[in-house]
């Protein structure tokens, strides 16, 4: 019996597939007939088919999407290419990182710190700020004339660091830029405390006569809970300063809070703020300066293939630090301080990287910003009458007016490169989101942020070796 159910049954089961031990056996049919190609029941044509109708894995019409290979493989190059760069620039160069230079970019003189002694000044805006505030809100001062001071009082934020940087000649770049850096975000949230208390007395006042809603788009708070603070309760010095060091440009009475200080996660950003400030020090020192240096050559003498090829070869570590940068601001430096201040809104940037416009961009990688121009520009502007594209254009000027500031003003010549810049977004965001979508948009986006930085660092850097080295022994 049991010779009978093995080599015997084996061999039936052979035998009923359709062939001898050894035989070859035939081809299997197409298991799912394309009803394209004749479908149905397979007829004796269609069981030697391999073909089906079907398109191209690389062609838009295939459906298909997932190219992580082709990201990786992208990535494994741009590693490569950067590392040859940079052991290139090794061998010609030496070492250049030195950090003792840095400190010597901020003072000349170590008993004279013209840089943090402006920054300390800047406390006394602040307080005539909410020395005014306290006084529209007690009544003894009327709404023209606190407008009047307010008004005063912002214009010398910007106008005083930029006198005191033009006059000094002991300030460097570097510090200066610092200074004003602090001064332009001082006057953005003084605007902003301003603005939120004079909604605060509208609020006030309209309730006194009997109103219950407040003005369309004047909302002081977010979601405020029972023991949060009113107004006018919230003009102590305390809360000032909570806001002046808080991680965001639009005031609010009661900020979100979170619950605790997570220690790993400031530790871990800590780590972060030092060893990125390293890297764009050394970045700096040893890709920028150098190729930097060597385009002054080719502008001099107007050598266009050469300073094309000079642009292109800066374009690769402006571009890094740039990134560097983002990260180590936007989310190692505003962390920290969110986490030491219990700060709860940790919203710094969005997905601009996958942006598919040029507006999108400018909304989406400075959140704070393009917060404060929302609420304290934008939609005033709006309210007031103007249409969209000129409060669009509106802000980009605006903006335009302070990276010029930022600029201009501590190196002490004015071009407008930054402010042409910046206004060049206008025309560029409508080409953009007219005529390009989709990857073609967002590759749109990622040239102009690559090759646009470079064009303005050497147009200033040029001008400013012209005047201020050119024709020296």
């Amino acid at each position: 019996m049991g010779d009978r159910g093995g080599p015997a049954a084996g061999g039936g089961a052979r035998r009923r597939r359709g062939g001898a031990p050894g035989a070859r056996p035939p081809p299997d049919p197409d298991p799912d007939p394309d009803p394209a190609l004749g479908g149905g029941p397979a007829g004796p044509e269609q069981e030697f088919r391999c073909h089906k109708l079907q398109e191209s894995l690389l062609s838009s019409a295939s459906g298909y999407s997932n190219y992580r290979g082709v990201l990786n493989w992208c990535v494994i190059m741009l590693i490569l290419s950067n590392a040859r760069l940079f052991l290139e620039n090794l061998i010609k160069y030496g070492i250049l990182v030195d950090p003792i230079q840095v400190v010597s970019l901020f003072l000349k003189d170590p008993y004279s710190w013209p840089s943090l002694c402006l920054i300390i000044v800047a406390n006394v805006f602040a307080v005539v700020a909410l020395t005014l505030e306290r006084r529209l809100a007690a009544g003894s001062m009327s709404e023209a004339a606190g407008a009047f001071l307010h008004t005063l009082n912002l214009v010398a934020i910007l106008f005083f660091p930029a006198a005191v940087v033009l006059m000094v000649t002991s300030i460097t770049p570097v510090g200066s830029v610092f200074a004003l850096a602090i001064y332009t975000v001082l006057f953005l949230k003084l605007f902003s405390f301003r603005d939120v208390n004079g909604w605060c007395r509208q609020r006030r006042e309209a309730k006194a006569g009997g109103q219950d809603a407040a003005p369309e788009g004047r909302k002081a708070n977010g979601a405020v809970g029972p023991s949060g603070v009113t107004y006018p309760g919230n003009l102590t010095y305390g809360n000032l300063y909570y806001f002046l060091f808080a991680p965001t440009l639009c005031y609010e009475l009661n900020f979100p809070r979170s619950p605790r200080i997570r220690k790993r996660f400031l530790l871990r950003r800590l780590f972060e703020m030092l060893f990125f400030i390293q890297l764009l020090v050394g970045l700096i020192q040893q890709w920028m300066v150098p190729t930097i240096q060597n385009s002054m050559k080719p502008f001099r003498d107007m050598d266009y293939s050469r300073i094309i090829e000079r642009l292109l070869k800066l374009a690769v570590p402006n571009h890094l630090i740039w990134l560097i940068f983002f990260y180590w601001f936007f989310h190692s430096c505003l962390n920290v301080v969110a986490e030491v201040l219990q700060f709860g809104d940790r919203e710094f940037y969005r997905d601009w990287w996958n942006s598919e416009s040029v507006t999108y961009f400018w909304q989406n990688w400075n959140i704070p910003v393009h917060k404060w121009c929302l609420r304290h520009f934008y939609k005033p502007m709006l309210r007031r009458g103007a249409s969209k594209w000129a409060a669009q254009a509106a802000v980009f000027l605006a903006s335009a007016f302070f990276h010029e500031y930022l600029v201009s003003v501590p190196l002490k010549m004015f071009r407008l490169w930054a402010f042409m810049g910046m206004a060049a977004q206008i025309p560029l965001a409508w080409f953009v989101s007219r005529f390009l979508r989709g990857n073609y948009g967002n590759a749109a986006v990622w040239i102009s942020l690559i090759i646009g930085q470079p064009v303005a660092v050497l147009m200033y850097v040029h001008d400013y070796y012209v005047l201020n080295y050119e024709g020296r022994p």
